[in-house]
């Protein structure tokens, strides 16, 4: 009998990594979970989860040593499981850390850049990269491609794991062109006047998805699109001019594939997991996808807080990338994690800068 594959799993406690571990408890003999990180906002569920699972490591980006021992003790005490404790490991470089332990399987479900690093980290330690951090393929682009070998990251996304299934139908010189469908999030069809005034908790009404706040605000402004388009780019190699996007309000057909013969393929499953600026962001440079993301989490994070309007994220993002175009530093030859960083950093400086926040206000998700 095959041994079960081991499983790092990032991002634990939100939607991609509570429904990866639906499947992890319904195939209990093919895989086993080693080790499970989270951003530490949620350590009741962390700490269920460890305890459940039998880890050996947890990871906390935000937190204290002491408080994350303590759930997990009295976890395991309701459970029946005295002297249950794994290692802990807290900090910004916890999830970065456990992707680098050498599992068969690292499921990067962090929001945000922050997952470049624990990207790259499983790709170098040979795990096969489960990836629904799109952001980390996005900010890093050239940096992930050159560290994966082929076939060493699945993508996760149902966009471009449909894409994935549909391409098993021909080879990719086949290809006429790849079509993304998208919801059109809570406001289609609204005009820009109606977006004027529309609050948080109505751009966090999705009609047909349940996800986290960021990607859910991003659905809305349809910016999530704009980075499938890169990653779709990224993932298959096909030029922007052959990746469409269609307005698919049902959600049920999650990409098709075109190919030259005229036949499309579709995937279609019910929605679950069980732009405007998309071409410009991706074409414009090496650096420029993160600073069109770093940009966007920014007003994303500013509009969730109640300090800026919803029609000022896709406008604010905008202005930043173009700017971005006009820096000295768009276009360096030298591509590394800490010329994307500083590109980042950039990019959110600038955002907050053009939002008129200051330095004194802290915006986390």
């Amino acid at each position: 009998m095959t041994s079960p594959r081991s499983i790092v799993i990032l991002g634990s406690t939100g939607s991609i990594g509570t429904q990866a571990l639906e499947v992890v408890a319904a195939n209990p003999a093919r895989f086993q979970v080693t080790a499970i990180s989270a951003g530490g906002g949620n350590l009741d569920r962390l700490a269920r989860q460890a305890v459940v699972l039998d880890v050996q490591a947890v990871g906390v980006a935000r937190g204290e040593h002491e408080v994350v021992a303590a759930a997990i003790h009295q976890m395991a005490g309701e459970a029946g499981r005295q002297g249950f404790m794994p290692q802990i490991l807290v900090g910004d470089q916890a999830s970065t850390d456990l992707a680098a332990s050498g599992a068969d399987v690292v499921l990067n479900g962090i929001t945000g850049s922050i997952g470049l690093r624990p990207t790259l980290a499983a790709l170098t330690s040979g795990s096969t990269l489960a990836l629904a951090n799109k952001e980390s393929l996005i900010v890093g682009g050239s940096l992930v491609k050159a560290a994966a070998v082929p076939g060493q990251i699945v993508p996760v996304d149902s966009e471009h794991s449909a894409i994935a299934q549909c391409l098993r139908g021909g080879t990719a010189d086949e290809v006429r062109k790849l079509v993304i469908t998208a919801s059109g999030g809570p406001f289609r069809g609204r005009t820009r006047a109606e977006l004027e005034s529309v609050t948080p908790e109505q751009a966090l009404a999705h009609p047909t998805w349940a996800m986290g706040p960021v990607i859910t605000t991003n659905s809305a402004t349809l910016v999530n699109k704009g980075l499938e388009v890169i990653e779709a780019h990224l993932l298959f190699d096909i030029p922007f001019e052959r990746i469409e996007v269609v307005v698919h309000p049902q959600s049920l057909v999650h990409s098709m594939v075109e190919f030259v013969d005229g036949s499309t393929i579709a995937q279609v499953s019910p929605p679950s997991m069980l732009i405007p600026i998309a071409l410009m962001g991706g074409a414009a440079g090496p650096c420029s996808p993160a600073v069109f993301n770093a940009a966007n989490e920014e007003c994303v994070a500013a509009f969730l807080h109640g300090s800026i309007r919803f029609v000022d994220i896709v406008d604010t993002v905008g202005r930043v990338v173009d700017e971005w175009s006009d820096h000295p530093e768009n276009n360096s030859a030298l591509l590394d994690v800490d010329t994307v960083l500083s590109a980042e950093t950039w990019a959110r400086r600038r955002a907050r800068a053009v939002l008129g926040l200051t330095g004194s206000e802290t915006l986390v998700l």
